[in-house]
């Protein structure tokens, strides 16, 4: 009974959640059961392609809820998965010890190359796993806290905000790629050895890094729609269609923001951690405003304001990405930038609102 009230009141969702559940099943048992001879046999590449891609879904969710139900559009959120990558790939960086390239048992190789004499203060802790966790949460949220705090009660709204989140993720990557910061300049982290022990190379450590991504995203598909259901979420939605009228009624709408904005940087840099162990690097590229303008399509193209929608554009877009940066690398920019045109004047609620729109007129 329940599993029907769920999927009567949330059909979308409930597909995306089955949809979890049988990769869940079906990606480990093709990958480590059927032979490699065999065609149903999923190599560990894809297997990694496809946790990158759930990466990716994870953090196109985090957008949507602050997009698609309180009007955010965000085009910094690069820099709170970049921090949580970050932050995941010190402790891989750590866990190296003695097996780099220079043997040094302290020293990342990056620092030896460079001629630090010791790891700077803000590497200490890292070789701890709860302390990188905790890290992967404190980063991005703590930065979206006292952006936000600061934004959002001077009242920056609409392009303007857009235009102060990029130049956050564009200061931080050009921060980033200077070597004096520590974090590896221009080539960032990367040479992971292991994570909590486990060899990052073995197929069943790839398949175990694909489960936690599976299980992280369909939680937090689920904490987002409990916020977007709950009386917090109505709340936002007033704010997104009428801020001044929800002010003057007596709602701190700041508040309500801010809340919210950090919530989902908090997410975004979870899958930024996710992310790294399953790529196997972390730079300053990820901070590129590129990077967060793509997501921005991913979430227009699966359709906004739906949560599995931007998910699904998040695949969609991502897969397409792969196929013809392979066989067209030289259109696939302009191809981007063609669908996202394509989408805002046509399809405006992305491929999700196209199908609920079938979906009325067969009714």
């Amino acid at each position: 009974m329940l599993l029907a009230k769920l999927y009567q009141q949330d059909r979308g969702g409930s597909f995306l959640l089955m949809a979890l559940l049988l990769a869940a099943v079906l990606v480990p048992v093709l990958n480590l059961w059927v032979p490699e001879s065999s065609p149903l046999h999923l190599s560990t590449y894809t297997v990694t392609l496809l946790g990158k891609y759930l990466c990716y879904a994870l953090l196109a969710m985090a957008l949507d809820l602050v997009w698609g139900y309180c009007g955010i559009l965000s085009l910094g959120h690069g820099a709170f998965f970049a921090l949580g990558g970050y932050a995941m790939g010190m402790y891989l960086m750590r866990a190296i010890g003695d097996r780099g390239v220079y043997g040094n048992p302290e020293l990342p190789d990056f620092m030896v190359f460079l001629s630090w004499q010791e790891v700077p203060w803000y590497w200490n802790g890292f070789d701890m796993f709860w302390f990188a966790l905790l890290m992967v949460v404190l980063a991005p949220g703590i930065l979206a806290f006292v952006f936000g705090w600061f934004a959002f009660r001077a009242r920056v709204t609409g392009v303007y905000l857009s235009i102060m989140t990029q130049a956050l993720t564009f200061a931080l990557m050009l921060a980033f790629f200077r070597n004096e910061m520590g974090f590896g300049g221009n080539n960032g982290l990367t040479d992971f050895k292991d994570i909590l022990g486990f060899d990052l190379q073995a197929d069943s450590t790839r398949i175990g890094l694909f489960l936690v991504s599976v299980l992280v995203l369909a939680l937090a598909y689920l904490a987002c729609r409990y916020i977007i259901n709950s009386k917090l979420g109505r709340v936002v939605v007033a704010i997104r269609d009428a801020e001044d009228r929800a002010r003057f009624v007596g709602y701190k709408v700041e508040s309500f923001k801010l809340w919210l904005f950090v919530f989902s940087a908090v997410l975004a840099g979870i899958a930024g951690a996710l992310y790294v162990p399953q790529v196997g690097i972390i730079n300053p590229g990820e901070f590129a405003p590129l990077n967060s303008i793509e997501m921005v399509i991913w979430v227009a193209v699966g359709g906004r304001g739906t949560l599995y929608g931007a998910a699904a554009g998040a695949l969609l877009v991502n897969y397409g990405k792969t196929y013809f940066t392979a066989a067209f690398p030289e259109i696939w920019l302009f191809a981007l930038g063609a669908l996202f045109v394509l989408v805002t004047v046509f399809l405006p609620r992305g491929i999700i609102g196209l199908m609920r729109r079938g979906k009325d007129r067969q009714s």
